[in-house]
């Protein structure tokens, strides 16, 4: 059985600010913003790059989290130094490089809601990224 992991919800109290914290700041795609009901509101980011998205929502039932509990997502990049810099340049407040240990280097980083986040490079994964 195949599987593909397409979403992921980040509970943020603020809709408006952490997209443009992700889109801004992150340089996450915008797929998606709609409000199919005029309350409820849906809207989906895309890392560059990548296959699966998050979702930010507000009034959706049974869809409640608390915003700022999800801990520890990974955004994989080919050069950490480069992508450090630039999230750094975009005004991101992310941490110094942490190891290489057995060849994967992190950087960690919160968004407005305090959902965190780590940057990671894994040496035998860099040529994906070329």
């Amino acid at each position: 059985m195949n599987m593909k992991l397409e979403l992921l919800q980040i509970p943020v109290a603020d809709i408006d600010l952490a997209k443009a914290f992700y889109v801004e700041k992150l340089g996450f795609n915008v797929d998606l913003d709609i409000s199919p009901d005029g309350k409820m509101r849906i809207v989906q980011l895309t890392p560059p790059g990548s296959a699966c998205s998050i979702g930010l929502w507000a009034d959706m039932p049974d869809m409640e989290m608390k915003p700022g509990s999800v801990r520890g997502g990974h955004l994989v990049v080919g050069n950490i130094h480069q992508a450090r810099e630039e999230l750094v340049g975009r005004g991101v407040q992310i941490s110094e490089l942490i190891g290489p240990d057995r060849g994967v280097t992190y950087a960690t980083f919160s968004d407005p809601d305090g959902n965190t986040w780590v940057l990671q490079e894994m040496e035998w994964r860099s040529a994906e990224f070329e």
